[in-house]
């Protein structure tokens, strides 16, 4: 009879070693997701970037043409939109300071 209790206390701390070891893996395999899923995020972040940096270096572009052409009401607009980008700059960090 005490055979018997003490194969199934022998059971019950495997059973507990085990359930330890399941819910450490569960803890391991729900990291390893959320960092996949972070660099998922950052990989889309930088393509985003990138894509802003290639049209506003195109925009760029494409107001220096503008600029070269010699045509007045373009330098002006261009000069606009200098400033425009300043004070939007300017009232934006206002903000956090």
């Amino acid at each position: 009879m005490s055979e018997a209790y003490e194969r199934e206390r022998q059971n019950n701390s495997r059973l507990d070693e085990l359930s330890h070891k399941i819910s450490a893996l569960r803890g391991v395999t729900i990291d390893i997701y959320d960092n996949a899923r972070n660099h998922d995020l950052i990989d889309s972040s930088n393509e985003t970037f990138s894509n802003f940096s290639t049209s506003l270096k195109g925009s760029a572009v494409r107001l220096g043409r503008m600029a070269k052409s010699g045509n007045r009401v373009a330098i002006f607009k261009l000069a606009a939109i200098i400033v425009g980008a300043v004070l939007l700059l300017w009232w934006i960090v206002s903000w956090f300071v």
